[in-house]
């Protein structure tokens, strides 16, 4: 990316990230972390032309969340505006925009496709 003067790296974080999590503190560690690096390397990389962000995804259904206990799952949703488990595909687009001519002049940026889950 340096050589060629132009590049988008998309970090995959979590609204774990952003919010923290209850009972899993080492993943919401995790992800904030993603998320400082994220913005560290965009400031790094930015006058070589290359952006850095980061998708905070919410409650999504992959296979990760597929053995989520019921019970949890419901409480999510409960605190979910748009009352739903996001798509893969929702999350893909983000990852594309990011990735695309369209968001030239977006770097070190967290984009939370979460539902409304925290906003």
């Amino acid at each position: 990316m340096e050589e060629k003067g132009y590049g988008a790296i998309v970090n995959m974080a979590s609204v774990a990230g952003l919010s923290g999590i209850a009972g899993m503190p080492h993943y919401g560690a995790a992800k904030a972390a993603i998320i400082g690096f994220t913005k560290s390397v965009a400031q790094e990389v930015g006058g070589a032309g290359t952006r850095v962000n980061a998708i905070a995804p919410g409650l999504i259904d992959t296979p990760m969340t597929a053995g989520m206990p019921p019970l949890l799952r419901q409480m999510t949703l409960m605190r979910t505006a748009l009352g739903r488990v996001g798509e893969a595909r929702e999350i893909a687009s983000a990852a594309l925009f990011l990735a695309s001519d369209e968001a030239s002049f977006v770097t070190g940026q967290v984009v939370s496709p979460n539902g409304g889950l925290y906003t």
